[in-house]
């Protein structure tokens, strides 16, 4: 399994919720930023003002009635989580965090949240948002580095793809991938080993309906990863098409790889790809979508164009983003995304429905 080189790494947030220790360390992060780029920095850029703060998400849904809910829409189910402020961006919206515990995998983690400011208008209020679960490559143990690293740039995109048309305004969630820094798990539950794909298949998604509103259609779902967190994202999507409609999958191997398969090779196989893919084909469907990001200074290409050659066809829907002078990491995976792969999960996905009657 590749490992990128840019990263570092119903639900139950109560018990593991930890808010202090977690204040302490957003903070304690902030300062080490801070430390490398110069103490100025904290003051302008203000990371000690309220860096591990509380943050609420649509505080307008509640004018939402139960007798005017939209069908296909999903309000949020409960119970919400604490999150704390881990980032702002320039628009005023805020990336948070919490400690999740699966109540289906049992595993316990931290898990980043973004929402555009979409979000929080009152034209939206009665409208479900597409989420897109964003999983990172590296040791994706003990962070995200999508939620931690704003600089590479995964919310700007969104936001910028919104103003110009080329995007939905997509929820970001953001989780761990692996049980620790030791191993990795192939996105998948390993026979004796934590419940990693039931982790990111099914708690991180009940956990996004409990805190947003959400579509109740695979329509408003989809994934994108990068390197090990790219295989995890495009074996979900094949393996649960009823639940899961698109996929941006960047730097990707093609099939499952981690040594804690040795003995297990039924399990194995039934969270392999190109088999997960036959079996759709030869299922008819649902049909699914997948954009392979490759850039052209790191290796991988020949694999996506091998499946895309011999699994393409039918159902299974792929496309390829070749990155010019892309390299294996987050910021050219970004770049691929604002140069076509954003537009084009968007178009296949379901956006939300502004309210002809707000103002």
């Amino acid at each position: 399994m590749q490992y990128d080189q840019q990263g570092d790494g119903g639900p139950t947030t109560k018990g593991g919720r930890r808010p202090q220790r977690l204040r302490q360390g957003l903070i304690g992060g902030a300062v080490a930023l801070v430390l490398a780029a110069g103490g100025g920095a904290a003051y302008t850029f203000g990371l000690f003002s309220d860096l591990g703060d509380p943050v609420s998400f649509g505080q307008i849904q509640e004018s939402a009635a139960a007798e005017d809910i939209r069908p296909g829409v999903l309000m949020p189910t409960g119970p919400k989580a604490e999150f704390l402020r881990a980032g702002k961006l320039a628009d005023g919206t805020q990336i948070a965090m919490t400690t999740l515990t699966g109540q289906k995998s049992g595993f316990t983690g931290d898990v980043w949240v973004w929402a555009p400011k979409e979000y929080d208008e009152p034209r939206y209020a009665k409208s479900a948002f597409p989420v897109l679960i964003a999983l990172p490559g590296g040791r994706g143990y003990p962070k995200n580095y999508w939620g931690t690293g704003p600089g590479l740039g995964l919310q700007q995109a969104v936001i910028d793809g919104v103003k110009t048309g080329t995007s939905l305004p997509f929820i970001l969630v953001m989780p761990v991938i692996n049980a620790d820094t030791k191993h990795h798990f192939d996105g998948s539950d390993i026979p004796g080993q934590p419940k990693m794909g039931t982790w990111m298949a099914e708690d991180v998604p009940d956990f996004a309906k409990a805190n947003f509103r959400t579509f109740t259609s695979r329509d408003g779902w989809a994934f994108m990863g990068s390197s090990s967190g790219g295989f995890g994202a495009f074996k979900h999507v094949l393996k649960y098409p009823e639940r899961f409609k698109a996929v941006i999958a960047s730097g990707v191997d093609i099939v499952p790889d981690s040594p804690l398969w040795k003995g297990h090779q039924a399990e194995m196989d039934a969270n392999n790809p190109e088999k997960l893919a036959e079996k759709l084909i030869k299922d008819g469907g649902p049909d699914v979508y997948v954009n392979f990001q490759i850039g052209t200074k790191e290796s991988g290409r020949e694999l996506a164009e091998g499946f895309m050659h011999e699994y393409g066809k039918g159902p299974v829907h792929t496309r390829l983003q070749v990155i010019q002078d892309g390299e294996h990491n987050g910021k050219s995976y970004v770049r691929g995304m604002r140069e076509g792969s954003l537009e084009w999960i968007s178009k296949v996905m379901q956006g939300p429905t502004p309210d002809p009657g707000a103002g």
